[in-house]
């Protein structure tokens, strides 16, 4: 069946006032490294815009952040002497104005405060201050900072007095702080960062120095994003196979985890962001460093094709028809990019999600092709994993989270160790 035309089914006045289709996505200078430095992202997100509409649900109301300093907790995969930070005006229909930007030692315990004498000013260009044109990110200059592999880094940004939160990472499954007006990026106590937020914003990338190490990708929607994993705890499946690739690589493979809640294959939205097969240059095939991708995404598409259509922000518009043909068809764009870059890419099966009958078999079908193609480079059966034997439709118990669609942490756990260990060695191979 045929793809319905976005503008042909979403509200014209959602189309209108929402800026989720980025212009041309601006590079800067500095993302390319000089010969002699070999940069692997250690830490990563992607980013979707923020509907622009009066009267949102308050889960999609930006805080203010005009002329306070916004501190994000990340947790970098590699060890290392010095990294490299990204941020990116994406969705921006303004200049993003970053007065002052630091890197610390975040303190124990997942709050605001940072270890005494830890933090570090993050430079663009050697200035203190940068802005970021609509559409453009940045690269900062590298940091000299002791990195250590999964320990908390906090990242504070001064911004502009007049600037807005026009994108996120909706699901961050961290809680990050805002500070009262005022540059606090060097402050130690948490006192003045009473705003908390489950999002990040602006940043997509924490690259570390490294000879030797590479970084796999995993991209997909929020079953890859971790919704209703533990928070504050790392404990999505991309984290728990870091952890894993750690073990087995001696701490030189990283997985970035490009996931957004919501997400589909094929279609856009005002509120989960792009589709995969338009991101997928820009959020999987740019990491640096990246040597594999690994694509978990279609449940959304075969879904909300079947959800009623509302006025207002609907976020599951556009309610666009799809079948399994259509969606192998959108993996083999993916798997074509890839290929064109010498990337391995794998297809990861979609999970049990308690489906009605047509759509179970959708989801079926897709299994069956990722499966028996052998268009990918390998498979991983995520769906092998956690479905209950005696009915292949639902989750384990176990692994249930309770909504019937997202893994609970110890599901996430067996995702990653479904994941065939080869595909880490045969990563690292590669890279050297």
């Amino acid at each position: 069946m045929k793809l319905r035309v976005f503008a042909a089914i979403c509200a014209a006045a959602l189309v209108a006032q929402v800026n989720f289709v980025p212009r041309a996505f601006a590079a800067d200078a500095a993302t390319d490294a000089p010969a002699n430095e070999h940069w692997i992202s250690a830490w990563g997100t992607a980013l979707q815009s923020i509907p622009q509409l009066a009267n949102l649900p308050p889960l999609y109301r930006a805080p203010d952040v005009a002329g306070r300093t916004v501190r994000q907790l990340i947790y970098p995969q590699l060890d290392g002497k010095r990294m490299r930070l990204r941020i990116s005006n994406l969705y921006g229909t303004e200049p993003l104005v970053v007065e002052s930007m630091t890197v610390a030692r975040a303190a124990a315990g997942n709050s605001a405060a940072i270890r005494a004498g830890s933090a570090r000013p993050v430079l663009f260009g050697g200035r203190k201050s940068v802005t970021v044109a609509p559409g453009a990110q940045a690269t900062s200059d590298a940091v000299s900072f002791d990195v250590d592999a999964f320990q908390p880094v906090a990242v504070s940004m001064f911004m502009g007095k007049a600037q807005r939160l026009v994108a996120w990472h909706r699901v961050s499954s961290q809680v990050n702080y805002i500070s009262t007006p005022g540059d606090r990026t060097e402050d130690v106590s948490a006192g003045a960062f009473r705003t908390r937020f489950t999002q990040f914003a602006w940043l997509t990338n924490v690259a570390v120095e490294s000879p030797s190490a590479q970084a796999i990708v995993a991209i997909g929607d929020s079953i890859t994003d971790g919704m209703r994993s533990s928070v504050n705890a790392n404990r999505r499946w991309p984290d728990e196979l870091a952890k894993l690739a750690a073990r087995k690589s001696g701490g030189q493979t990283t997985v970035v985890n490009a996931g957004l809640s919501g997400n589909r294959l094929l279609s856009n939205s005002a509120c989960y962001g792009e589709a995969v097969v338009s991101r997928f240059e820009r959020d999987a095939l740019r990491q640096p460093g990246v040597r594999a991708i690994i694509v978990l995404i279609g449940i959304n598409d075969i879904n909300f094709m079947a959800m009623p259509a509302h006025a207002g922000l609907d976020c599951d518009a556009p309610h666009t028809e799809v079948n399994a043909d259509g969606l192998v068809r959108g993996y083999q764009r993916l798997i074509a990019q890839a290929h064109q870059r010498g990337i391995k890419i794998y297809g990861a099966t979609l999970t049990p999600a308690s489906l009605p009958p047509e759509r179970e078999a959708i989801r079926t079908a897709v299994n069956e092709s990722i499966r028996s193609s052998r268009a990918f480079d390998g498979v991983v059966d995520f769906d092998q994993a956690l479905r209950d034997p005696a009915r292949p439709s639902v989750l384990q118990r176990r692994y249930d989270s309770g909504d019937h669609i997202h893994p609970s942490d110890a599901g996430y756990a067996t995702m990653a160790t479904a994941v065939p260990m080869e595909f880490i060695t045969s990563t690292a191979k590669a890279a050297h």
